[in-house]
């Protein structure tokens, strides 16, 4: 007989035509690896992704021409398309306004309180939901100061208190992920914030690496949490080539445990 997982129920959110949480199936990331400026490249990587089922799809965006470059990207592509911003809020500005369908950004780290206000602003006027990312490797040496190390303490508040940063702007579309190399980190603090907060969460481990030490990294870290209903969208960051090979493995994983995904 098989077990049926009981999902977390979490806020629902939307990216374009997708709905992220609420018990609705869990959505395979990928992301692309050329840079956005590369449009004709971008566009190829995508449509490859498309082919084998992706419905989301990250770019980074690490410059003007990128960010610039996301509306020629999406009148080519079907799928929504999510910026990662680091540190500059006028990207996060230029990509809203070239209509990307959600950011991931670090409010902490994009700006004083003004530029931050005016991302919120622009993304809610767009609709368009924001990924709070939280990984081991670059927690603030302050917080690890304060947790006594890289812990999954530091990395919960570290969180929850980019969320905090957001919620006192009355911006609640948020997904948050919390992310590592260390499995033990990876599980421990995506069990407590889903104790915490009701948003939902992006599963993934940080650089999981090659070959099937890569896959068994990954499936230690994703499935303990999966199976225990927590888990709204995930990725796997197995270092290939080809990164059909990721969203295949998700697939594999999703339909092993029975829990339905896009």
């Amino acid at each position: 007989m098989d077990i049926k997982i009981e999902r977390r129920k979490t806020k629902e959110i939307k990216v374009k035509n997708l709905t992220i949480g609420g018990g609705n199936p869990v959505v395979i990331q990928e992301m692309t690896w050329v840079p956005a400026s590369d449009v004709e490249g971008t566009v190829k990587q995508i449509r490859k992704m498309e082919s084998v089922g992706l419905r989301l799809v990250r770019v980074a965006v690490p410059d003007q021409e990128s960010a610039l470059s996301i509306r020629k990207i999406k009148s080519k592509i079907k799928i929504p398309v999510v910026a990662d911003i680091q540190f500059d809020s006028r990207l996060a500005m230029l990509a809203i306004e070239a209509g990307v369908d959600k950011l991931r950004i670090n409010p902490g780290n994009i700006g004083n309180r003004k530029k931050l206000s005016a991302v919120v602003s622009a993304a809610k006027e767009r609709a368009v939901p924001i990924r709070i990312g939280v990984n081991s490797g670059s927690l603030d040496k302050s917080v690890i100061k304060q947790f006594g190390g890289k812990t999954i303490q530091a990395m919960v508040e570290s969180a929850l208190g980019e969320a905090a940063l957001l919620e006192r702007l009355g911006f609640y579309d948020i997904v948050i992920s919390l992310k590592s190399t260390e499995i033990d980190l990876v599980v421990g603090a995506n069990i407590e914030i889903a104790e915490r907060v009701s948003y939902p969460l992006h599963l993934g481990v940080t650089e999981a690496g090659f070959g099937q030490d890569g896959m068994l990294l990954s499936l230690s870290g994703l499935s303990p949490l999966l199976m225990d209903g927590i888990g709204d969208t995930i990725r796997i960051s197995l270092t290939n080539r080809d990164r059909l090979e990721n969203i295949i493995l998700c697939q594999k994983i999703l339909g092993a445990l029975h829990i339905p995904w896009v």
